[in-house]
């Protein structure tokens, strides 16, 4: 009998699209076992996100507040389980769903908001060291070897860290998540022109963007992309936001520079930097300012601290963390009682 499940998110230029990415890692995994799979939510207003769900074949269905008509809904599509990844979903949606008979993975950042699911996955750094307490016969998922990866990440994870730098300016990738709702990705490029190192750049913006390179700059702007991996994977260092995209860097091997654009990034940002993951550039409405340029400077610089820093962060990220949820799903679908 085929497994049917849906992913509960929203995504868009205002709100970001984090959810997404971490729910179509998800959705691959799934596909990949025969599994179906459909998303419940408004999701279509980015274009990127749009051809990736595209390219999946994932149907797009809305998404009633109501938790009762939520649950309704799912009962109607024949869902075995539902995957609530969202801060602004009703927060009794979890219990109607498994008043159904559904089961609930919610994919959280600490708090639960008061999502009573019978799985819970946070994939944030440290998450299994502060362990929240649970609904009764609930299970949790926590800490990075259950970080959700997409194909296009995965696939470009080298089998060991990756050599130094060899010499010459270094390679620099600024991005700050599909849709940069807070803008900061120019901001960040101006910061690079002011350190004067020499270095070439790819900022990665929605906006039209121009900075005035210092001597031995160069600086491309590009829109977003699906390709964004494989501008990563060649990058040195890596300007962005201390969120999600943070996972697919310490994947990858490459060394993050970490600016907190929400306030609910502050947590994953000092765990991030007491674990030597990475540099910190502290908080976007705080930039540019002379300490963080004085931060980049010595980033930029620095290729044996970007090499040590690097090569951690690859080992703390084995990509396998969607086998490791998927494989918790579907035991807990197997597991129910039946309908």
């Amino acid at each position: 009998m085929t497994v049917a499940v849906g992913l509960r998110c929203d995504a868009g230029a205002a709100m970001g699209v984090g959810h997404l990415v971490r729910c179509l890692a998800l959705a691959e995994e799934l596909l990949g076992r025969g599994i179906q799979v459909a998303l419940l939510g408004d999701v279509g207003t980015v274009p990127w996100t749009a051809a990736e769900i595209d390219r999946l074949g994932l149907p797009v269905i809305a998404a009633p507040a109501a938790p009762g008509a939520l649950a309704m809904t799912a009962r109607r599509l024949g869902l075995d389980a539902v995957v609530i990844d969202s801060y602004v979903t009703n927060p009794g949606c979890a219990a109607a769903l498994r008043e159904e008979g559904i089961v609930v993975l919610a994919i959280v950042d600490g708090d639960a908001r008061g999502q009573a699911a019978d799985l819970y996955l946070d994939q944030n750094l440290g998450a299994e060291l502060t362990p929240a307490p649970l609904p009764p016969s609930a299970s949790r998922l926590a800490g990075l070897p259950y970080v959700l990866l997409r194909d296009s990440v995965r696939s470009r994870r080298p089998a060991t860290p990756r050599p130094p730098h060899a010499g010459g300016p270094p390679s620099v990738v600024c991005f700050f998540g599909g849709t940069d709702p807070a803008g900061a990705a120019p901001v960040l490029a101006g910061m690079l022109a002011a350190t004067g190192v020499p270095l070439h750049a790819t900022v990665v913006t929605p906006s039209t963007s121009t900075v005035a390179p210092a001597p031995g700059q160069t600086f491309r702007f590009v829109p977003n992309t699906p390709e964004l991996p494989a501008l990563l994977d060649g990058a040195d260092l890596v300007l962005c936001a201390a969120g999600t995209s943070t996972w697919e860097l310490l994947c990858l091997g490459v060394c993050p520079a970490l600016i907190m654009v929400a306030d609910n990034q502050r947590l994953g940002y000092d765990a991030m930097l007491a674990a030597g993951l990475g540099f910190g550039l502290g908080r976007v409405a705080d930039l540019p300012s002379p300490p963080a340029i004085a931060t980049l400077h010595e980033a930029l610089t620095s290729p044996e601290r970007r090499h040590a820093l690097a090569a951690r962060g690859w080992a703390e990220v084995d990509g396998e963390g969607r086998v490791r949820a998927a494989d918790a799903l579907l035991a807990a679908v197997a597991a129910r009682p039946a309908r």
